[in-house]
């Protein structure tokens, strides 16, 4: 098991960075590792909606299916499986004077001789929880327009 947190703060209401991070398909602008993230069945994102992803990793690519398997208006939790690992996405929200605290946890569980290698890839992970911290933010300045403390 491999497991990075980030806490951010977003320039953006609680409401509004919620709305938006519960496409999961959205992951395309902020997660580095993700090459394509297609929502597999319809309508809006609700507990029980899928996506396929696929991601790129060490020069790989996987595809995972998520699912949304919480949608509060303060966490958001998707959970992707495949054969070798289970990925868990959880996002924590509090509003903080018209910004929003995020804190971002994924976790990664390795199935069969997979487990093996999930000490050996941390640093890996710690460098894509990075990433997100760095992307996220401006992912959402880009869906969301200006935050409103800078217009």
């Amino acid at each position: 098991m491999v497991e990075v947190e980030r806490v951010l703060t977003l320039d953006h209401p609680l409401a509004e960075v919620v709305r938006h991070l519960a496409d999961f398909s959205h992951t395309e602008e902020w997660d580095p590792g993700t090459v394509t993230c297609d929502q597999i069945s319809g309508g809006e994102p609700s507990v029980g909606t899928e996506w396929r992803n696929v991601s790129e990793f060490r020069g790989r690519r996987t595809e995972l299916r998520y699912r949304l398997v919480r949608f509060e208006a303060d966490r958001l939790t998707f959970v992707g499986r495949n054969r070798t690992a289970t990925s868990t996405d959880d996002l924590r929200f509090e509003e903080h004077g018209g910004r929003t605290r995020l804190t971002y946890r994924a976790r990664i569980d390795f199935h069969g001789l997979a487990r093996l290698a999930g000490p050996f890839l941390r640093r890996e992970f710690e460098r894509l929880g990075d990433g997100v911290a760095e992307r996220l933010p401006r992912a959402l300045d880009l869906a969301l327009g200006a935050p409103p403390s800078r217009r």
